[in-house]
């Protein structure tokens, strides 16, 4: 399929891609619709800024309409016909704002019932009859629990992010969720990477789907440019003053391990009279939304975040990603460049290395697209850095 008009959606809905310039689909969307427009249920694996939610968003806005224009409408309040289940209240905002658009030609109702929000408000986004719901597990279950949502007439039920639902623990809350859905819903989990634990929760409650895997799944996408740079006697901040006076089009998400860590070099830079904001857990969520708001607005082109900014956040503008501390796992890598070069746009991720860093930067060939090597020369240990050296180099 080379253009939405294929597919055979619903004039509505087809009008607002063209308003909104969406004219061709991304390979994973061109895949999945035909499965889930023709009522299967799937499994999708695909990089992340690959388009997932328009994947699922838009057949699950095509069968409902459908109801109604066959004269089967909603009429009964918090009985949603799509649900969809993200792993954090952010996601949940992006994917929300993700349907919006199509609502004004619909006239679908969206609504949400997200974690970090009062339960009065996730009440009042309760209230009244709507078609779609978009959830974070532990606050639907509460709702449930005090039964102020019913979902007894889901037709489909979409997991987003289930790598990252999983990570945080969420299996128990989904289980509950999938129970409280008719049997015969249509089912769609949609994934980055594919995790131990994603594979179970495939094997154990989506044994009948549709795998359905992109041709880069698991690889960094084409679009990305990688530079590695060595880390010399742990000098990483002056290496990082440098980097930072080269400007690129857009922001710079800067990632670090752990909150410690980022709360040192977000000090550094306050030191240094670099502007920045923070992005990470433990701290407090208004603070935090407002950090994002700064970044994602371009008032603050730098965020300092641990891998909590790395999953799910859809910020159009960064440009650059700078691994200040490279994570262990390549799962983690992955979800962290994803955040640039996204859907087709060109992006650069910069990788500071050390010695201890070499498991990881062995396994990079595999995933990595075009990659350019700078080195400075070593101030002492030359031996010692030698091997690292020689690694980067052919990577």
């Amino acid at each position: 399929m080379n253009t939405f008009t294929e597919f055979g959606l619903l004039t509505t809905l087809q009008e607002t891609l063209v308003e909104k310039q969406i004219l061709r689909p991304t390979e994973i969307q061109a895949r999945a619709l035909p499965a889930l427009l023709g009522g299967r249920s799937i499994v999708g694996i695909a990089e992340t800024g690959s388009g997932k939610t328009l994947a699922y968003a838009l057949p699950a806005m095509h069968h409902i309409k459908s109801l109604e224009l066959a004269g089967d409408a909603i009429t009964l309040s918090a009985r949603p016909r799509a649900l969809v289940v993200v792993p954090t209240r952010e996601l949940g905002e992006q994917v929300t704002k993700a349907f919006k658009p199509f609502t004004h030609t619909t006239r679908l109702r969206v609504r949400s019932v997200l974690g970090g929000t009062t339960t009065e408000v996730a009440k009042r986004g309760l209230a009244g009859a709507f078609e779609i719901l978009v959830a974070t597990p532990g606050r639907l279950v509460q709702m449930l629990e005090r039964r102020l949502v019913d979902l007894d007439d889901v037709r489909m039920l979409i997991l987003d992010e289930a790598d990252q639902m999983l990570d945080h623990g969420f299996l128990p809350d989904v289980t509950r969720i999938l129970q409280a859905s008719p049997q015969k819903r249509q089912l769609a989990l949609f994934s980055a990477t594919v995790s131990p634990a994603v594979e179970k929760l495939i094997a154990d409650l989506f044994s009948g789907a549709e795998v359905i895997r992109s041709t880069g799944s698991h690889r960094v996408v084409p679009t990305l440019t990688t530079l590695q740079q060595l880390v010399i006697d742990g000098q990483r901040f002056p290496l990082l003053e440098r980097l930072l006076k080269k400007k690129v089009e857009g922001g710079t998400i800067l990632f670090t391990n752990t909150r410690e860590q980022c709360d040192k070099l977000a000090a550094q830079l306050a030191a240094a009279n670099i502007a920045c904001v923070i992005y990470r857990g433990e701290m407090d969520k208004v603070e935090r939304r407002q950090n994002l708001k700064l970044f994602r607005e371009g008032t603050v082109d730098l965020l300092v975040s641990t891998d909590l900014a790395s999953r799910g956040l859809d910020v159009d503008h960064v440009g650059r990603v700078i691994n200040y501390h490279l994570p262990q796992q390549m799962e983690n890598y992955l979800h962290r460049v994803g955040r640039t070069a996204r859907a087709g746009r060109p992006g650069l991720v910069v990788n500071f290395v050390t010695e201890r860093d070499a498991p990881l930067v062995s396994q990079l060939e595999s995933v990595r697209a075009l990659t350019t090597s700078q080195n400075h020369p070593p101030r002492r240990s030359p031996s010692r850095l030698q091997p690292l050296r020689k690694r980067i180099r052919r990577h």
